[in-house]
């Protein structure tokens, strides 16, 4: 037994919160969702456990997603959530953890300020930001310490974060409020308009896990939902096709695409002619739905691949900061100031 705290790298997603201890690798992977009391206030469930809640709950409790767009959209919440899950992974330490918090690179002062007081109420001992393409770099492996240039769009639940990298930095970043969550949205709206069909945000995404798609797969393939009738309000069901998740995707996909052209049309030629050759690697968990490496090769031209285990990257990432930890700026780092200055 430890009674000494490990330093923590945090990817503090919209959908997800993964957290990598030094020295122990990925040590919580759960749910960005809390179930909470209405009537005291207690919160009851954090993690998948609440997760499993959304939707299902009676009057006097509601399960929440406290986080949207990458940053805390309940400052309370969130705190509460992540109080929790440091407990659950450093229950015995005395001294509490350094962490490091990977943040969209388009978020605002005001939003980095928040983060940071956030982690420090839910138990951390200092705070440090990372933006979420140079964690999403590092933890796919990339080599980016020289003069040449390499592309990262990672497609996470709240934003897509591109980044261009060079020299261990970044030179060019976007961020859009267009993601995993988006792709959910788009479906239940599709699914409403097409077929009358009632769904919640937990069926979309698992449709989307099964069967979504942005690029023609050439033989589609189906899974059955369940949902309320619009117009009867009785149960139905019908079977969902691949070719439709196309279809209902179409405009989010496109979305991003076009975040990727406008990222390299304000990118120096030098640095397009490196990615024209190293390619754009994917991360995230939206970067699984298919075709989305086909889609933007077919929209850039360019090489596109999903990194291995993409759903870690931007963790592994905060986790291999750590060793940088002693030599980083502490709170917030106003990401948004840079970007200008460097534009």
């Amino acid at each position: 037994m430890s009674f000494l705290s490990k330093d923590l790298g945090i990817d503090l997603g919209t959908s997800n919160v993964v957290i990598y201890a030094e020295g122990k690798g990925i040590v919580l992977r759960e749910p960005a969702v809390v179930a909470v009391d209405q009537n005291t206030g207690k919160v009851l469930k954090v993690g998948a456990a609440a997760r499993n809640m959304l939707g299902r709950t009676p009057g006097n409790v509601v399960a929440l997603r406290p986080m949207a767009g990458g940053v805390a959209s309940d400052y309370e919440m969130t705190q509460k959530m992540l109080a929790e899950f440091f407990r659950t992974i450093s229950r015995y330490a005395f001294v509490k953890p350094r962490v490091i918090i990977s943040v969209p690179s388009g978020v605002t002062s005001l939003e980095e300020r928040a983060v940071v007081q956030i982690a420090q109420e839910a138990g951390a001992r200092r705070v440090y930001l990372i933006e979420e393409p140079l964690a999403a770099a590092l933890g796919a492996n990339l080599d980016f310490s020289g003069p040449d240039g390499h592309m990262v769009v990672d497609i996470g639940g709240g934003t897509t974060d591109i980044g261009v990298l060079t020299m261990n930095g970044v030179a060019r970043s976007s961020s859009i409020r267009v993601a995993g969550n988006a792709f959910d949205e788009a479906i239940i709206r599709y699914l409403r308009k097409k077929y009358g069909l009632l769904i919640g945000q937990t069926t979309a995404e698992d449709a989307k896990i099964l069967v979504g798609s942005v690029f023609d797969r050439g033989e589609p393939i189906v899974t059955q939902i369940k949902g309320r009738d619009f117009k009867t309000g009785l149960a139905k069901e019908l079977m969902l096709s691949s070719a439709d998740m196309v279809e209902a995707l179409r405009r989010p996909a496109r979305q991003i695409t076009d975040e990727i052209l406008s990222v390299l049309e304000q990118t120096t030629p030098e640095l397009v002619a490196d990615i024209a050759r190293n390619g754009i690697i994917l991360t995230g968990g939206g970067s699984q739905i298919w075709g989305m490496d086909k889609l933007i090769t077919d929209r850039t031209g360019m090489r596109c691949t999903v990194a291995d285990d993409a759903d870690s990257c931007v963790a592994y990432g905060c986790g291999k900061s750590l060793s940088w930890i002693n030599r980083m700026q502490e709170g917030p780092l106003n990401f948004a100031r840079r970007k200008l200055l460097r534009e």
